[in-house]
């Protein structure tokens, strides 16, 4: 319960924001189109709805709060270990998990690329913000 009282929720808020707002560009200039295309849908196909927002708000601060509980546990102090910590739980834990996913749902590889990446990218700065602001 300590740990918990002893981390810095303005980080994790930030955190979380950041990481958040990195999707707007990544699914629309960067790779909306090929996202949508790995889909196999239009978009004029996607129906506006705040949920998915909603819930992908609530998941990215479920993971900086791991990610903050990580760098306090782990004594990451530094941006570069930040960074390497936010790397290595993007590729270990969540792209990982996406190539299995993959493998049985039958997702192309396209669209596999597109989610871990922006998920990989996230963990990253995440890493570095919640290193650095303790």
């Amino acid at each position: 319960m300590e740990l918990i009282l002893e981390l810095n929720w303005w980080a994790i808020i930030v955190a979380s924001l950041i990481s958040f707002a990195i999707g707007w560009p990544w699914y629309g200039p960067i790779f909306g189109t090929a996202w949508l295309d790995a889909l196999g849908k239009s978009a004029d196909e996607l129906e506006p709805s705040p949920k998915p927002f909603i819930i992908s708000l609530v998941t990215t601060l479920i993971t900086a709060f791991v990610m903050a509980v990580l760098v306090s546990c782990l004594g990451v102090t530094t941006w570069f270990d930040g960074a390497v910590l936010g790397l290595a739980v993007g590729i270990g834990f969540i792209a990982a998990s996406n190539v299995s996913d993959a493998a049985f749902c039958g997702w192309s590889w396209k669209l596999v690329a597109i989610q871990s990446g922006y998920r990989v990218v996230y963990s990253v700065i995440m890493g570095i913000i919640l290193a650095v602001w303790q």
